[in-house]
């Protein structure tokens, strides 16, 4: 999965504009690509078919798939995908810490 940096060169219109892609557009690319890589496999695959899921699933051999859409439709599915990596990730924190700790079986007070 990488970061395509392009998406956010051109000039939003005025019903496009909001501080997210204001932010991301102030980002350095090499720093965005970086985050985008940093997702494990497993958020990938999510992603992957969550995206397919949107734009839809023919088997690419035995279909000529080609998609078509304007800009502000394209932002929604960037936006989708980039809030489902954001909570993927957040899941995944979360539950390598609820492996970390399902070992204690309690803490003791007085030992603090």
């Amino acid at each position: 999965m990488n970061f395509d940096s392009d998406f956010f060169n051109s000039e939003p219109t005025e019903q496009t504009v909001n501080s997210l892609l204001q932010y991301l557009q102030q980002q350095n690319p090499e720093t965005l690509a970086r985050i985008a890589q940093s997702a494990s496999p497993e958020i990938k695959q999510i992603i992957s078919h969550n995206v397919r899921g949107l734009v839809g699933m023919l088997p690419s051999g035995d279909f000529n798939i080609q998609v078509t859409t304007d800009r502000d439709n394209l932002a929604s599915l960037l936006a989708s995908a980039m809030m489902t990596g954001y909570f993927l990730c957040q899941m995944e924190r979360r539950k390598g810490l609820e492996e970390s700790l399902s070992g204690i079986d309690s803490i003791d007070p007085n030992s603090l």
